[in-house]
């Protein structure tokens, strides 16, 4: 059970599979390249991308999982690889991903949570405003030097993650 005095926050990766999960979803949802074959995060070669062009399709894969989060006791939810239309060489569109957070926030609205960015600093104006996410989780943000693209758009509503293996600073320096 979750510690009732903690803000637990959900992990979903909704824009790419889990490692090992691509099977688990319908292949109409997975992009595939001019050839047909998936279409794979070149940074995470065992994550297939999700094809966002069909947004409902995608939130009503997703839906049930933050539906899950709500029932399993956390506070909020955070959505991972937001940024994926980077990674596509132009088969996906910010405007794409930009549809899916849409659903996925009303979706955790919804159901009571709160709604989390993870990374995609360079959308955060975008996808706090249009989207509605209420905080954001970063990943490395000192050590990219991206922090202030976050708490000028979230304030203190920012969750910042730093591996000490890539800061470019001591970590006390950094925190």
């Amino acid at each position: 059970p979750l510690a009732a005095s903690l803000y637990s926050i959900c992990y979903v990766n909704a824009f790419q599979t889990q490692p090992g999960e691509a099977d688990d979803w319908p292949g109409a949802l997975l992009l595939r390249d001019a050839a047909g074959e998936l279409v794979i995060d070149p940074d995470w070669p065992d994550e297939v991308i999700v094809d966002t062009r069909d947004a409902a399709g995608v939130a009503a894969m997703v839906s049930p999982w933050i539906e899950g989060c709500a029932a399993d006791g956390f506070d909020a939810v955070e959505f991972d690889n937001l940024d994926t239309y980077t990674r596509t060489d132009g088969a996906l569109s910010r405007a794409d991903n930009l549809a899916v957070a849409d659903l996925l926030v009303e979706a955790a609205h919804r159901v009571g949570l709160a709604a989390g960015q993870k990374n995609a600093a360079e959308d955060a104006d975008l996808l706090h405003a249009e989207a509605g996410f209420d905080f954001a989780v970063t990943e490395e943000c000192a050590a990219y030097d991206e922090c202030a693209a976050y708490t000028d758009v979230y304030g203190d509503a920012v969750i910042g993650i730093e591996y000490t293996d890539n800061l470019p600073r001591t970590f006390t320096e950094a925190c």
